[in-house]
């Protein structure tokens, strides 16, 4: 990883641009490739539809993965989440590759970590030669912000995975071995975790990844949120880059560079959650850097 990575942005969001977007990158990735995305919570107005994502998807032939939830809801088991994910048209365009379907989960090692001993990710994450990771950047209610980084540990973990996250790597299961959330790690570690848990996705690959973020409805919500608060923000644009940390951290930069009146609501989501740490934390494991070129793509 270098000093300084490059970011492309575009204030233009159509299908089609994300694909320029793409090509202008011009990262090429190899065997079979997972797509990742998210599926959206029944309920949830403002998630990215399968329509906005097609061409992408398309144009890298690949497979849009998912991964089963943590919390009561549509998407928490196996069988609820494909129902939904048809509901939202996914299997319209997709086959889409819920990855912890069946389990045994699969355990990636993470070199250095404070808190998780691995991330715990559904096995058919091993199909895959190369991942795209599609995300739609927002706030979030624990995160305080929701990018790359995110879709990366939350959004590839299994539900064991979820779970070991957000307690800080002190996961427990019952003599049946049911998943048990009966604690939240203190905020940092959480954080932290987050990015424990997105490195060792990000070392399975060996480089073999390209981040998207989509500004585009920017809700203090995510796309988890059955009730989500309405965008406060006007749309802002599309980054890629190849560095999930310079990324997110482009896309923050945006963010307090608006002169939207809605920023300060976005930003008080971000930072009464300390979210920003999730960036730090992340570059000090050293598969990314805060430092960045932004280029801009008409």
């Amino acid at each position: 990883m270098g000093s300084v990575s490059k970011v492309y942005f575009t204030r233009t969001i159509t299908p089609e641009q994300v694909v320029k977007m793409f090509d202008t990158l011009g990262k090429k990735l190899d065997g079979k490739v997972a797509v990742k995305v998210h599926s959206g919570e029944d309920g949830n107005q403002n998630f990215l539809r399968p329509e906005f994502w097609r061409p992408m998807v398309e144009h890298v032939n690949g497979t849009v993965v998912e991964c089963n939830t943590a919390y009561d809801g549509a998407r928490n088991n196996s069988e609820k989440h494909k129902k939904l994910i048809k509901k939202h048209g996914w299997n319209d365009f997709f086959v889409v590759d819920l990855m912890d379907e069946e389990g045994p989960d699969v355990e990636l090692p993470i070199a250095h970590a404070n808190h998780l001993k691995s991330d715990i990710v559904g096995k058919n994450l091993l199909n895959y030669d190369s991942m795209l990771v599609l995300s739609h950047f927002k706030g979030h209610p624990m995160g305080g912000y929701g990018g790359a980084l995110k879709q990366l540990s939350i959004g590839c973990a299994s539900t064991a995975g979820k779970v070991n996250i957000h307690s800080g790597g002190k996961l427990t299961k019952t003599d049946d071995q049911a998943i048990v959330w009966d604690n939240h790690a203190e905020q940092n570690a959480f954080l932290e975790s987050m990015a424990e848990a997105a490195s060792a996705v990000v070392d399975h690959f060996h480089g073999n990844m390209v981040f998207i973020n989509v500004m585009k409805n920017l809700s203090v919500d995510c796309d988890c949120c059955a009730v989500a608060e309405d965008p406060c923000m006007q749309d802002v644009g599309i980054l890629i880059s190849t560095d999930p940390v310079a990324i997110d951290r482009a896309c923050l930069d945006l963010i307090y560079k608006s002169d939207d009146p809605g920023k300060d609501h976005f930003l008080e989501r971000v930072q009464t959650r300390n979210g920003e740490h999730t960036v730090d934390a992340a570059a000090e494991m050293g598969y990314g850097v805060k430092e960045y070129e932004l280029i801009n793509v008409d």
